[in-house]
């Protein structure tokens, strides 16, 4: 079987990054490591969550072609080194992309091979409640990424593969695995 390109999409809120977590454990893929401008939350440490780096740093990324996405999400920078991806599945293995939609849709037209899976929230006011519980997030923020996610969901049928509603993590997890293993 060839390697693929899995990317895994969704609003801030909606359990994106905790299904990928669970992915990781259950199916043998390897994890794209996303470049961000952004700082890290207290429970992110560099190079295992995210690349963090200086808006000057991502700028020579994007200027010298490093990126195979890269997008402006919520006034902050994130994106894909493309070296890492390119190596692994020369080497047969599959990478896993959580990535905003911008980067989405760049991944789709430079790598229409990839699987690209949406996870949504079962609602806005379920994602707003996630939010408001993480404790990291200003009333203001959450406003703007409630926003974000009103125009993702009207997107995400025309742009995804596979729309996941999580709204039983169990269940949502075990969706997503079997489309990954199974395609």
């Amino acid at each position: 079987m060839n390697s693929r390109l899995v990317v895994i999409s969704g609003p801030s809120g909606s359990g994106k990054s905790t299904i990928t977590r669970r992915l990781i454990e259950q199916v043998d893929i390897q994890f794209s490591v996303s470049a961000t401008t952004r700082d890290p939350r207290p429970d992110e440490t560099h190079a295992s969550h995210y690349l963090f780096v200086s808006d000057d740093d991502f700028q020579d990324m994007i200027d010298s072609g490093k990126l195979l996405e890269w997008a402006v999400y919520n006034g902050n920078c994130y994106g894909t080194p493309a070296a890492p991806i390119e190596s692994a599945n020369a080497e047969g293995r599959d990478v896993l992309l959580d990535i905003e939609i911008q980067g989405a849709r760049q991944v789709k037209t430079q790598r229409p091979d990839a699987l690209l899976i949406f996870i949504a929230p079962p609602s806005l006011e379920e994602m707003e409640r996630r939010l408001r519980l993480r404790g990291d997030t200003s009333d203001e923020d959450i406003a703007e990424r409630l926003a974000i996610a009103r125009t993702q969901l009207e997107e995400a049928p025309a742009l995804f593969d596979h729309i996941v509603i999580n709204e039983d993590l169990d269940v949502a997890v075990s969706e997503v695995v079997k489309l990954v293993t199974d395609g």
